[in-house]
């Protein structure tokens, strides 16, 4: 039992006592007690007026009196108003210490044959363009809540569905036969997902062209989006392609093993990966025939065309589209069929959809028609609604190919990250090599702890000058003071220095007992990103620990201190700062040099 749960226990065993009243420990409120006041943890005791019928000061003294009886970590006490501030022991801050130290997964809960698995989707491309600034956002965030529940102790399965079929997967196609000239990454040199997005924006250049001559020959703008040849080409191009034209599947199957490749490729670039894939082209027609079921059973209806619908007016919602009059799938088709399969695939407790808040309406109607397609699982589905992205340009647009392509700014990152190193000295002593990789490690880190470390329900903008900065709230701050550690540690070693456990009853200063106590908080930060899917408390809580750890290197002496159990302990004090930062830099994705 940790510090903050044993003392919540023992405030409600305290108040059953003085007040003859009982109180649940999840609602005392046990915080880290704020810098300014004399303390280690504070007690609100406002949540006692009503038991004890007593003012918020006396229900404090009454509570600490009490506590220093039958806690012996705790030392003593003071009271602020409504607040209760506990003063630990010396002792219990080197018994955590110890604590953590032996314990290489500190704060973590490993899963067990009994645990509920969690599938979270993310990534979700298309395949008609390469993944892209948003991408990034969304892979990023995916993957570390993945990691972060991981650590809560769920099992978990990491999964993509890859949107390989549909009418803009057409429109690349078609545009490729008709411009491509036979273009392939082999001969040109591309990325296959490069490749492919060029048609897209070839595309949708012809296609524009086009509307405006039919709007020259007096249509409208809407008679000329709907008449235009290409797109009633691409249109054609899906019918064929639901209805197994082998010359149309065939040219599919060739442009999206291109894409495939080049997603890969860039999935690895960035350290991200997924256990199971699934493929729209593969689950819409499980969705249509749960559709059709639907339309049997009256759920849904059928309009004079051909079209389904599913009126969800009861639901103050409004009627939804879920097969075109051509019979041909639309998204929520699909994803009706994905989730039917993966609950048939899998003992799933809990689905989490990572996807932009810009499908929120999407996801509110899938899970009332899962629902009223008679899947139990429907409305416990949960959409992880994030903020989009943006550069200080402004927004992206793929299909007019002003996309801020991943591959791209990736590369930037480590090339920013090199240059920006090297000019002010943090390659000194690094071959070009060494320099090569910890430059890919500080422009990938970066990338990912300036997103992470931001509210994902927040809209965003991301500078890259911005996020490679050696001193603010970044990466590289955090990952120099790892390299910092590691840098003390080696020397500890090279000079003959062997680590022990830390003597009880040694003289500690308040700052080394604070931080300390910000270690042991490690647990309770994890848990709360779990249970708020947020990754921005991991972020900001390894900010906070390396501006602590910097301060103590900055006023205390570690290899020169003259008492051998003293500097033992800050060595000792040193190690579990370094793998707490690990640890917790690891479950945002991002690596920690040895040397910078």
């Amino acid at each position: 039992m940790n510090i903050e749960k044993k003392i919540a226990q023992n405030v409600v065993e305290v108040v059953k006592k003085l007040y003859n009243a009982d109180f649940e420990a999840n609602k005392v409120l046990v915080q880290q007690t704020k810098k300014e006041f004399e303390g280690d943890f504070t007690i609100v005791t406002f949540a006692f007026t009503k038991i004890a019928g007593k003012s918020p000061e006396i229900i404090g003294q009454e509570i600490g009196a009490e506590l220093l009886k039958i806690n012996e970590n705790i030392e003593n006490f003071n009271i602020v108003k409504g607040f209760l501030n506990l003063i630990l022991s010396k002792n219990q801050s080197i018994s955590l210490l110890n604590e953590i130290v032996d314990n290489q997964d500190f704060g973590f809960i490993k899963a067990t044959e009994n645990s509920p698995l969690m599938m979270i989707e993310y990534s979700s491309p298309n395949t008609n363009k390469p993944l892209h600034l948003g991408h990034i956002r969304n892979n990023l965030l995916g993957y570390s809540i993945a990691e972060i529940q991981k650590a809560n102790g769920y099992k978990v399965l990491k999964t993509n569905i890859v949107n390989d079929r549909g009418i803009h997967i057409c429109k690349s196609m078609l545009a490729w036969q008709l411009f491509g000239n036979g273009e392939t990454p082999e001969n040109s040199g591309l990325k296959g997902d490069f490749l492919v997005g060029k048609y897209y924006v070839i595309f949708d250049k012809e296609y524009k062209k086009q509307i405006n001559e039919l709007i020259s020959k007096g249509l409208t703008e809407e008679e000329a989006k709907k008449s235009a040849p290409l797109i009633l080409d691409a249109q054609k191009m899906l019918f064929a392609w639901e209805n197994g034209d082998k010359e149309v599947r065939e040219l599919w199957q060739k442009m999206n093993l291109w894409v495939y490749a080049g997603f890969a490729e860039t999935y690895e670039k960035l350290g991200v990966d997924f256990d199971k894939i699934y493929y729209e082209s593969d689950t819409y027609l499980v969705g249509k025939q749960e559709v059709e079921r639907g339309l049997a059973e009256e759920i849904f209806y059928k309009k004079p065309d051909g079209s389904v619908w599913a009126d969800l007016t009861s639901d103050k919602l409004d009627e939804k589209l879920l097969l075109r009059a051509d019979g041909t799938s639309v998204y929520m088709t699909q994803d009706i069929g994905t989730a039917k399969l993966r609950y048939n695939d899998f003992p799933i407790s809990k689905m989490v959809y990572v996807v932009g808040n810009e499908q929120n309406y999407h996801f509110q109607v899938l899970a009332i028609l899962l629902d009223k397609l008679g899947f139990e699982w429907g409305k416990s589905l949960v959409h992880f609604s994030y903020g989009m992205v943006e550069l200080p340009e402004g927004k992206m647009k793929s299909r007019e190919g002003t996309v801020v392509d991943a591959d791209d700014l990736i590369a930037e990152m480590i090339d920013t990250a090199y240059q920006t190193s090297k000019e002010i000295g943090k390659f000194n002593e690094l071959t070009e090599n060494q320099a090569l990789e910890t430059a890919r490690i500080i422009g990938l880190g970066a990338l990912k702890y300036f997103i992470l470390k931001v509210a994902p329900v927040k809209n965003m903008t991301f500078n890259p000058k911005e996020s490679i900065d050696f001193n603010g709230n970044s990466a590289p701050f955090i990952q120099y003071t790892h390299a910092r550690i590691k840098s003390v540690l080696s020397k500890a070693a090279e000079n003959g220095i062997v680590l022990e456990k830390c003597a009880n009853n040694l003289n500690i200063n308040e700052k080394e007992k604070f931080l300390i106590q910000l270690l042991g908080q490690f647990p309770n930060t994890i848990r709360e990103a779990g249970a708020n899917f947020s990754p921005a408390l991991i972020a900001n809580y390894c900010y906070d620990l390396s501006k602590e750890f910097n301060q103590f290197y900055h006023d205390f002496s570690i290899l020169k201190e003259e008492n051998p159990q003293l500097k033992n302990f800050r060595l000792q004090l040193c190690t579990a700062v370094a793998q707490i930062l690990k640890n917790a830099m690891g479950l945002l994705g991002i690596e920690l040099p040895d040397k910078m």
